[in-house]
């Protein structure tokens, strides 16, 4: 499937930026004219760019912001008054951890989605077809995951996005409706990209720090502490910590938490179901 089939419907409505990428992108102007002024004005624009350059890098690195772009940290209000909450899994799939997740998962007949890593996906693409076989929803988190990934221009981040677009709706036969970046982490180019490919970015409503944690009982109140209607809870089933014995951290996390989610009356659901009307 050709990277252009697998990009999702285009959004007819034209994107438009945030109140704070406007006004960056207005300062931006307002620096360009000001270095055409003389050579007086040139350390007033130059400050000005670095100093917005500087804010807008912070902002990227706060991975529920909406101030640089839409960004689902919570589930809709239907889905709130549904009662459901959603499970994702990042950095999968990966053949020792997730299928012994998707058994958990079978074992209370709740649904999860994983945001995976198309390469990985295509290392293993009998797993991705497995995962979506059993009623779990698989997401766009990238073709490599690479830390740099911020990094990238508008071209870059559309190659990259694309290509896991196209990888995964090869493997799954369904194309992606979600995007999460690496760890979070985007710069202000991501949304007009995310919108283009019809795109929505997810990010969540509070995280485990399973892939640097190993301890079962502190990830756990992280995840399950006021744990409500609408959570979106970000666990791994690649990349994960293990505890002393060896054991993925996550096998651990996994029961009690849908445990305690079905003990408030809440229903774990995919991402799709939960943002349908």
């Amino acid at each position: 499937m050709s990277t252009r089939v697998a990009e999702a419907t285009v959004t007819q409505e034209r994107w438009k930026p945030t109140p704070l990428v406007a006004a960056s992108m207005g300062l931006h102007g307002l620096a360009g004219m000001g270095l055409l002024l003389g050579a007086e004005a040139w350390p007033w624009a130059i400050g000005a760019v670095a100093a917005n350059h500087v804010f807008l890098g912070a902002v990227g690195m706060w991975p529920r912001s909406t101030w640089l772009g839409a960004n689902l940290t919570r589930l809709p209000d239907a889905a709130r008054a549904r009662h459901e909450i959603a499970l994702t899994f990042d950095d999968g799939p990966d053949p020792d951890v997730t299928p012994r997740v998707l058994d958990i998962l079978d074992a209370h007949a709740v649904r999860a989605t994983f945001f995976c890593i198309a390469a990985q996906a295509t290392k293993h693409p009998e797993l991705c077809r497995e995962i979506a076989r059993r009623g779990h929803a698989i997401e766009n988190h990238s073709r490599e995951h690479s830390m740099k990934f911020a990094m990238n221009g508008m071209g870059g981040l559309r190659r990259e996005i694309s290509a896991a677009q196209s990888d995964l709706a090869t493997i799954t036969g369904r194309v992606p409706r979600f995007f999460r970046p690496p760890a979070g982490i985007r710069n202000p180019l991501l949304d007009p990209v995310l919108h283009d490919l019809g795109l929505r970015l997810v990010s969540w409503t509070r995280r485990g720090f399973d892939t640097r944690q190993s301890d079962a009982d502190f990830i756990l109140a992280r995840l399950a502490g006021s744990l409500a209607a609408g959570d979106i809870l970000l666990l791994h089933d690649g990349h994960c910590a293990r505890a002393a014995d060896g054991e993925p951290v996550v096998l651990r996390v996994l029961p009690r938490l849908i445990g305690k989610a079905l003990s408030l009356g809440l229903k774990p659901v995919t991402l799709d179901h939960a943002t349908t009307p």
